[in-house]
């Protein structure tokens, strides 16, 4: 493996576990929000479909490591947003 390619994976790994550490604090020990268990690890499935579909090429414009890892974060505020609102 590329070092380049490694931390590329590192970057959406570590955004994708930030955020869910995040909803399972705000969930479990603060209590700000009431989130289930399976929806607490939603950004780690990003972090997944990152890892599966970076097998081949070629890749699009928008298949960055930068994009995966927002999309990680995006996915962990709309889990907070619909939390809150159902």
């Amino acid at each position: 493996m590329e070092l380049e390619r490694a931390r590329e994976d590192v970057v959406v790994a570590a955004s994708a576990g930030a955020t869910t550490i995040a909803l399972a604090l705000l969930s479990g020990v603060v209590g700000v929000v009431q989130v289930a268990t399976l929806h607490t690890l939603a950004p780690l499935a990003v972090y997944a479909v990152y890892l599966f579909s970076r097998k081949g090429g070629p890749y699009g414009p928008f298949d960055r490591p930068r994009n995966w890892a927002l999309a990680a974060v995006v996915v962990g505020i709309a889990v907070i947003v619909a939390s809150t609102t159902l």
